[in-house]
């Protein structure tokens, strides 16, 4: 199994897109990258926990599911860097294989320590963009590809079907 773990901030902060939509609404841009890495995990197959930082928030832990992606909202005192530290601690195994997305070179450096694969926000980024494209030709190819019958049949017959279909003789 392979665990995405994401720096939530830190991502939107190197995404472009979304550094320009946190300066207006960042609720938004959460919302915004929550449904990219839904989209990351559905293609992909992979678990995907994304970590925003509640640092100065009153408050405690909060953990929500939305779009089959983990969400979580550190408690309070408690940085992102840190709880990401102790996912990795507690889900990385043998059978699992985990990976952190941060640009953060010392947290990268911290979790690669404890075994876990470091990818930049960027490389991240770069992903996620593959990905919709791949998606977008496959909805473009399955648009476009003519019905096949499970069972092979001759020109002339499926023509002759067809003009019973449309009523002719």
């Amino acid at each position: 199994m392979i665990v995405l773990i994401v720096d939530g901030y830190n991502v939107i902060g190197a995404w472009p897109e979304l550094k320009a939509l946190r300066d207006r609404d960042l609720a938004q841009a959460r919302d915004l990258l929550v449904e990219k890495l839904a989209e990351y995990q559905a293609y992909t197959g992979n678990r995907v926990i994304v970590v925003f930082d509640a640092y100065n928030v009153q408050g405690i832990e909060k953990k929500v599911k939305s779009h089959r992606v983990e969400v979580i909202y550190t408690r309070e005192h408690e940085t992102a860097d840190e709880r990401i530290e102790k996912l990795v601690k507690e889900i990385k195994n043998i059978q699992t294989q985990v990976y952190v997305a941060t640009s953060d070179y010392t947290e990268q450096r911290t979790i690669f320590a404890q075994g876990a694969l470091r990818k930049s926000s960027r490389e991240l980024i770069t992903e996620i963009g593959n990905i919709e494209q791949n998606i977008e030709k496959d909805v473009k190819k399955q648009n476009t590809m003519k019905t096949q019958t499970k069972i092979p049949i001759k020109k002339e017959i499926l023509d002759v079907f067809e003009k019973w279909r449309r009523g002719e003789k």
